[in-house]
């Protein structure tokens, strides 16, 4: 039987013991400036890209005050006449930026799906690759195209999608159709074409960051599953794409954040008046305003509305994976 009389004692010099050692080490909660003080060189490091990031990011900011004005660029900025919500009722009672926000929203889902989808496929097959030339010439030729500008990567795009173009000619030659089809001229073909060029822009690029995670996977793992029976296919479900998937939620949560990010150069270049009710997106809507027409006030209006609704995006995609217990940015 267990004498609890003994028991105390022993307890309490076990607490008198780690008392003692605490006091000998002098133990004592380092300070956020002792913190900075010991990093000094890390933080100085760090000061020119939080210069640029302040300057370029956050300094900008003031300039949205304006978008409660009737600004005119010729007066001092408090002389404007405040409008309140005025700007951005009438961008939403406006037919035109609904179709811009319409436009946003289908072509950035259109890039989201397709910047994930096949980055992963490619990868995934790369990776099954054992002949390092083969895997190495396929690399370069996928992520090429990345370093090319927008104004080639469009005027290739408007030789091949042509009337005259390789694939029409393609379609005619086996049979699928008789007349040519008017890719760039038809508003239903737009965002499908939007999506399939930034997909052969960006395809191979993307598929660098997949690479990489795969290549931290224990090959053991792979060892393991060929003893149990495993193919190839079954080791790509269940142990390559597991692996990466940590990867796969930060990358999600950064591109719905950048959902907003329809793109600019592509749908300006391509963006004709036949199809303008299908290419324009809230950068364009936003440029037309402010540059053209001179609405500074709704064409920042308009930005700080792109703003907010990424920030809500992303907030709401990070939460949910926080939630789902995965990686997250914040």
């Amino acid at each position: 039987m267990i004498n609890l009389s003994e028991v105390y004692p022993v307890r309490k010099a076990n607490a008198d013991a780690v008392t003692v050692t605490k006091n000998e080490l002098n133990f004592r909660p380092v300070s956020i400036w002792k913190k900075l003080w010991l990093q000094r060189q890390l933080m100085l490091m760090s000061v020119p890209m939080l210069l640029y990031i302040f300057l370029f990011n956050y300094f900008p900011l003031w300039g949205w005050i304006t978008a409660f004005m009737n600004y005119n660029p010729a007066k001092p900025l408090f002389d404007n006449p405040w409008v309140g919500m005025g700007n951005f009722v009438w961008l939403f009672s406006k037919p035109e930026f609904i179709r811009a926000i319409r436009n946003t929203f289908a072509m950035a889902a259109i890039n989201l799906v397709f910047g994930f989808v096949f980055p992963i496929l490619l990868a995934l097959f790369l990776n099954e690759i054992r002949s390092l030339h083969f895997k190495r010439t396929v690399q370069t030729v996928t992520y090429l195209p990345h370093f090319l500008s927008w104004v080639i990567v469009v005027g290739i795009a408007q030789t091949i999608f042509a009337s005259d173009g390789a694939v029409n000619q393609l379609l005619i030659s086996l049979g699928l159709r008789k007349d040519p089809v008017f890719f760039l001229g038809e508003g239903k073909y737009f965002w499908w074409l939007v999506g399939v060029i930034n997909l052969w822009k960006e395809c191979g690029w993307n598929t660098i960051i997949y690479l990489a995670a795969m290549s931290a996977i224990d090959p053991a793992l792979y060892e393991a599953s060929e003893m149990d029976g495993a193919g190839r296919f079954k080791k790509m479900f269940h142990i390559t794409l597991p692996g990466i998937k940590s990867t796969f939620i930060v990358l999600l949560v950064m591109n719905i954040g950048y959902l907003m990010e329809a793109g600019f150069e592509i749908q300006y270049l391509m963006g004709q008046n036949v199809v303008m009710d299908w290419s324009q997106t809230i950068d364009i809507f936003a440029l037309k305003y402010g540059i053209t027409k001179g609405q500074y006030s709704r064409a920042i209006a308009a930005g700080i509305f792109k703003s907010l609704v990424s920030i809500a995006l992303m907030l709401s995609a990070n939460y949910t994976a926080k939630h789902l217990g995965e990686d997250t940015l914040l």
